[in-house]
C-alpha cells in the first residue's frame, strides 16, 4: 500500500487543553523523538508553535526523517461574521507548511478543516444520527455552511495546499447524514476519522468502500461504544470523550481496524494515515502510559502489513 504512517501530539495529551498548562506534558521535540523511535514516518502538527516555528521545525523534521501530515483547524463555516476572524490562524498554518516545503520527505500536508459547531452541539454529542431533525442544520444553515466552506477551501488552493475535510463529533457534522452532505454541496476531499465516524453512528469500512473517490486522508482511531454510550447517557458534553478515554489503542476497541487496512488496500489508498489516539490525561503517569500506547499502536500496525 501506498500509504504513509503518521502520529499525531494529541496522542500524547499535548493539545490546545494541555500545551504550556499542564507541566507534565512532554515539550514538543520530546513527542518528536518519541514520533521517531515507535517507527511512524511523520506528525501532525497539533498547536502551532509546538513542535517549532518555521525553519526550526523544518530542521527537527528533516534530522529525524519526518514528514508533516497536516494541521487542524475548526471553523464557524455557518457564520459568515465569524468567519474570517480565524483567517488569520488558517494562514499561520499555511505559512508554517510553506517553511516546511522542500526540507522534508512525505506527501505534502493537508489542511484538516473541520467545523466548530455551536454551544448546543459541543454540549450534545452523538445525537445527530438519532434525530437528525432535531440536531441537523436548516436549509438556510446548509446554504450558509456551503458558501464558508467553499471560501476556506479556496483560500487554501490559492496557497497550493489541498484541504481535507474532518467529521468531528460535537459538531455540525459528526453522523454519516451530515458528512454525506458536506461532499453534496462541495468538492473538498474527505479525511474518514474512523472513530469519530464510529461514534457517530457509521461503519468505517462501508465509508471507505462508498466514498473511496473522495476520502484524501485517514485518522485511524479505535474506540469503545459502551463508553460512548455513557458520554450520552450521562448527558456529558464533547470533553467528556476525551476524559472517559472513548478512544483506545488499536485493536483493543470496537471499531474494525483490520477491516479498515484491509479496504484502504482494495481502494489503493495513498497518502497519510495518522494514528490518533485523542486522550485528556490528568495525571504524568496517564502521559507516560500515551508514549508505551503508540508504540503498540505502530506495532499493530506493522502486525497488519503496514
Amino acid at each position: 500500500m501506498k500509504i504513509t504512517v503518521a502520529n499525531a501530539p494529541i496522542s500524547y495529551g499535548a493539545f490546545e487543553l494541555t500545551v504550556g498548562i499542564d507541566p507534565s506534558v512532554p515539550d514538543g521535540e520530546g513527542v518528536l523523538n518519541e514520533v521517531t523511535t515507535a517507527g511512524y514516518a511523520g506528525i501532525d502538527l497539533g498547536p502551532v508553535g509546538y513542535l517549532g516555528d518555521g525553519p526550526v521545525l523544518a530542521d527537527r523534521l528533516a534530522a529525524r526523517g519526518l514528514g508533516l501530515a497536516g494541521a487542524y483547524l475548526e471553523f464557524p463555516f455557518s457564520d459568515p461574521g465569524a468567519l474570517p476572524q480565524l483567517f488569520p490562524e488558517l494562514d499561520a498554518m499555511l505559512d508554517t507548511f510553506d517553511a516546511v516545503k522542500g526540507a522534508i520527505r512525505g506527501p505534502a500536508p493537508r489542511p484538516t478543516i473541520a467545523d466548530a459547531g455551536s454551544d448546543r452541539r459541543r454540549a450534545n454529542p452523538g445525537r445527530s444520527h438519532l434525530a437528525p431533525e432535531v440536531w441537523g442544520l436548516d436549509k438556510a444553515g446548509w446554504e450558509r455552511f456551503a458558501q464558508g466552506l467553499n471560501t476556506v477551501v479556496a483560500r487554501c488552493r490559492a496557497r497550493g495546499y489541498e484541504p481535507t475535510f474532518h467529521h468531528e463529533t460535537g459538531t455540525h457534522v459528526e453522523a454519516p447524514w451530515e458528512i454525506a452532505k458536506v461532499l453534496e454541496v462541495s468538492d473538498i476531499g474527505l479525511c474518514l476519522d474512523t472513530g469519530h465516524f464510529f461514534i457517530g453512528g457509521g461503519d468505517p469500512v462501508t465509508a471507505l468502500r462508498d466514498w473511496s473517490d473522495r476520502i484524501n486522508h485517514v485518522h485511524l482511531k479505535d474506540a469503545v461504544m459502551d463508553k460512548m454510550q455513557g458520554v450520552i447517557e450521562d448527558n456529558e458534553p464533547t470533553p467528556a470523550i476525551w476524559s472517559r478515554e472513548v478512544f483506545c489503542a488499536l485493536g483493543q476497541g470496537d471499531v474494525d481496524c483490520v477491516g479498515i487496512l484491509n479496504q484502504l488496500e482494495v481502494n489503493d489508498f495513498s497518502g497519510w494515515l495518522v494514528v490518533e489516539q485523542d486522550i485528556f490525561p490528568q495525571t504524568s503517569a496517564r502521559f507516560a502510559q500515551a508514549i508505551d500506547d503508540q508504540k503498540l499502536n505502530r506495532q499493530f500496525l506493522t502486525d497488519h502489513g503496514l
